[in-house]
């Protein structure tokens, strides 16, 4: 991440974004169940709020610097640094997968498609994939200046998703945002 997406997602104004605007959308009436999983959780700001809403929550993090961040504020996470899209956890684990604002940082489609089968693999049956990104307009595209920057096309979504096995596939969009469900069978 460049300098000011860094700034950006550390700021008070984010954590709030997230804590009252975003995650309530994102999870409305969903229940994430007992164990979930997040992954890219980078800073750490929807940790915060998942943290207070499931009994046991792991994070993978690709970046070693935000994984010694996320372990030294949240103790009672099982952080792992590790990536998404070769997720060093066994199968049928978790009653939930979260990936919130994180999917275009991923490098390539094939990277996500590979998160996407992985994601399933680590689910239990009928566990939900759950999350949340962005659509490109011109701020989006200003924060992400030098950075990775590979958007997912929400209309695509569904049978990239349904290709490794998802069902239940529901997508949401505003015109900036989209959220994302499919579960497992």
């Amino acid at each position: 991440m460049n300098l000011i997406h860094r700034k950006l997602c550390r700021s008070d104004t984010w954590v709030t974004n997230v804590r009252e605007t975003l995650m309530p959308w994102t999870l409305e009436g969903i229940d994430l169940g007992d164990d979930v999983l997040e992954i890219g959780p980078g800073f750490g700001a929807t940790t915060r709020v998942l943290i207070d809403k499931v009994p046991n929550l792991t994070a993978v993090e690709v970046d070693p610097a935000s994984v010694r961040l996320l372990t030294e504020q949240f103790p009672s996470v099982n952080v792992i640094e590790g990536d998404g899209a070769k997720l060093p956890l066994p199968d049928n684990s978790f009653s939930a997968v979260t990936c919130f604002t994180m999917l275009h940082h991923v490098p390539s489609p094939a990277e996500q498609d590979r998160l996407f089968a992985e994601t399933f693999r680590v689910l239990k049956p009928q566990g939900l994939f759950v999350g949340l990104d962005s659509r490109p307009n011109l701020r989006f595209r200003f924060i992400h200046l030098f950075d990775t920057m590979i958007v997912v096309d929400p209309d695509t979504l569904p049978q990239r998703l349904a290709a490794v096995g998802f069902r239940d596939i529901d997508i949401t969009k505003t015109e900036t945002r989209f959220r994302f469900r499919a579960r497992k069978p």
